[in-house]
């Protein structure tokens, strides 16, 4: 019988953007003008900017075969820019670093081989934060990948085992006893049914660790738990200056201070993502939030079957992100809770 969730032979399990090592450079410090390099080779306190210049590449990666050597080790699949299919793609380190306004950042370090030619390899940069150039990035730390990372964990880090999603009926479910077909509310196209539920297991460190935004911070009814990079649909009825509209879409990481929202290191994390037949805002814990938004790097790792239907019902494979926009880092300051406590709380419609 065949398995559902394993693309068939050749195709991609996971897309995903990454820059050339030699692209993130220091300006300032020990290895001044030196490109990106291997863990050991690198120091903290160096400052690293992104090459004006520098264009992102696409990274095929096949899904490994199950008993493969060892679980951070994939291979090159057909249509990536880097390598050739069955090249191997090893997680070398992972970064973090700091923007000049506080804001951290993590970054995948991956190494290519070219396959049966050893000495022939290079080092690419995956952000898993977005990063822009002339922008000076301080490196704080490197450090091992977890053992058992895979690149396509990385688009499933939603919501947290235990988080309470609204049916259409108005009744609340925990995620992980979700199916597809369920019905769920949906702020702006009513009930809607589940096409598709991702999940994944991680150790909670760095950029893997959930951010629990606590009871009542945002009007949710219990904790919420969920990935760093995952977004809150926060309205705000007076705008945020420089910000043309009210509906605001933020990473749940951007609204930690240490207080009502944080983050929570140590043990495992097991993580969950619903798909719809749209990028939708639903409810989690009463809290209006993002589903996982198709587009090129999700529909590889999708089910071979839901793939190939979004493939044809989604021209361009990407779904269009919902309205809401993202503040830029000047103005997140105000939206954490400690900031909104001293102002107006956040109108949850």
């Amino acid at each position: 019988m065949t398995d559902p969730f394993q693309p068939a032979s050749g195709q991609a399990a996971h897309v995903a953007r990454v820059f050339a090592a030699a692209d993130l450079f220091v300006t300032a410090g020990a290895n001044l003008g030196d490109g990106m390099a291997e863990r050991d080779e690198l120091c903290p306190g160096d400052i690293y900017e992104l090459d004006p210049g520098a264009a992102p590449l696409r990274l095929a990666l096949a899904r490994p075969q199950a008993g493969a050597p060892p679980a951070r080790q994939q291979l090159v699949a057909p249509g990536s820019e880097v390598g050739k299919p069955g090249d191997p793609v090893i997680l070398s380190a992972r970064l973090m670093m700091m923007a000049p306004d506080g804001q951290k950042v993590d970054l995948v370090l991956l190494r290519h081989r070219a396959a049966g030619r050893a000495a022939q390899s290079a080092l690419y940069v995956l952000p898993l934060t977005p990063i822009a150039p002339r922008t000076e990035y301080t490196l704080l730390a490197a450090e091992d990948p977890p053992e058992d990372l895979r690149l396509s964990d990385l688009i499933c880090l939603s919501f947290h085992r235990g988080t309470r999603i609204a049916l259409a009926s108005g009744a609340q479910i925990e995620i992980e006893n979700l199916t597809p077909g369920t019905r769920v509310l949906t702020r702006d196209h009513g009930p809607q049914p589940v096409r598709w539920i991702g999940r994944t297991t991680l150790r909670a460190r760095g950029a893997f660790a959930p951010v629990v935004i606590a009871r009542g911070t945002l009007g949710n009814e219990a904790d919420l738990i969920v990935g760093p990079h995952h977004r809150l649909f926060l309205y705000r009825r007076d705008r945020l200056p420089g910000v043309a509209a009210a509906e605001l879409l933020v990473q749940a990481q951007h609204l930690v201070d240490g207080e009502a929202v944080f983050r929570r290191e140590g043990g495992f994390a097991e993580y969950f993502s619903l798909v719809f037949d749209r990028h939708e805002i639903i409810y989690a814990e009463g809290i209006p939030v993002e589903s996982l938004m198709v587009n090129e790097a999700t529909v590889a790792a999708l089910p071979q079957e839901l793939a190939e239907a979004v493939r044809q019902n989604l021209p361009g494979l990407t779904q269009r992100q919902h309205f809401g926009v993202e503040p830029d880092a000047a103005q997140l300051e105000s939206l954490r809770p400690s900031a909104l406590r001293r102002r107006r709380p956040v109108r949850v419609p």
